[in-house]
């Protein structure tokens, strides 16, 4: 069994651990419990992180794997069930707010062949902000042959809760005008650039232009497929039944200031998710989780 070789870094103003387990670096924030970058020896990082990313107290990193919680995207356009969760005059932020606070580092432990590091965000003294409702959350991070993410919702409160929320995983890849998605095909899809229309996918997903999509009734494995670099990046997921996959192309990408202009080139967001009708509502002493593998495979 290896010994895991743990590293407290700082990236500017953000406490961070580098965790080395076997074949796999991780990267990871303790602000949002934010994993930054994953990689195995000898291949392209799988999880992407941003060259431009910004690291502030108290700000979201465009990069890796944001945790978005108890809403997802625009406030607006959740469930009317998921916006009645939040009493506040203040306007809400994209995604939620876990993001930007600060999580506690439960422990860094072996159980096996496997590494598994644990952070919790236990419901704050005097509330989370405009959202008074008593929710403990977990992410787990484990590493064998794979990376898994799952983070765990539980209602310690007397009310039900309904949320919206996605692992908005940010991937590494060659080119995304080279890669496509299998897994889609007959699935239908939110078009958000389209007034939000409804459409059926035919075929794999391939990417000619900004792109940002639900899927719904999404399957248990999605594959980005990566010729450039012989790989498949495999996604398993559960406790999800919606999918958003993103990217900002050229203009968008201009637009960010935390982003370089060719960023988008180099990424691509397949998002785990509960979105639109597949909100999670916990009954008072309920628990969720949403869980996502991540595989390397040659071609």
């Amino acid at each position: 069994m290896s010994t895991p070789n743990v590293e407290a870094v700082k990236l500017d103003e953000l406490n961070c651990w580098r965790i080395r387990h076997g074949q796999a670096e991780l990267l990871v924030a303790q602000q949002g419990a934010h994993i930054l970058s994953y990689q195995l020896a000898g291949q392209p990082p799988l999880i992407w992180l941003n060259d431009e990313a910004v690291f502030k107290t108290g700000k979201s990193i465009r990069a890796g794997v944001p945790v978005c919680w108890p809403w997802f995207g625009n406030f607006k356009r959740n469930p009317q069930s998921v916006q009645a969760m939040r009493v506040s005059n203040e306007p809400p932020t994209a995604h939620g707010f876990v993001r930007a606070m600060d999580w506690e580092l439960g422990g860094i432990e072996t159980e096996g062949e496997s590494l598994k590091v644990e952070f919790v965000l236990p419901y704050p003294e005097g509330g989370f902000p405009g959202w008074p409702h008593q929710v403990d959350l977990k992410l787990s991070i484990r590493l064998d042959e794979q990376l898994h993410i799952s983070l765990t919702s539980h209602n310690q409160g007397t009310d039900t809760v309904t949320i919206s929320q996605a692992l908005h995983s940010y991937f590494a890849v060659s080119d995304v005008r080279t890669v496509h998605v299998e897994g889609l095909d007959g699935l239908s899809y939110i078009e958000t650039l389209d007034d939000w229309k409804t459409v059926t996918q035919t075929g794999d997903l391939r990417f000619t232009g900004e792109t940002d999509r639900i899927y719904l009734d999404t399957p248990a494995k999605l594959s980005i497929v990566d010729p450039a670099w012989k790989r498949r990046i495999e996604l398993t997921s559960s406790g999800s039944r919606s999918a958003v996959i993103w990217n900002p192309w050229i203009e968008r990408a201009v637009a960010f200031s935390d982003m370089a202009d060719d960023g988008w080139q180099k990424m691509l967001c397949i998002e785990t998710a509960n979105v639109m009708d597949d909100v999670v509502t916990l009954k008072p002493g309920a628990t969720h989780t949403l869980e996502v593998s991540i595989a390397s495979n040659l071609l």
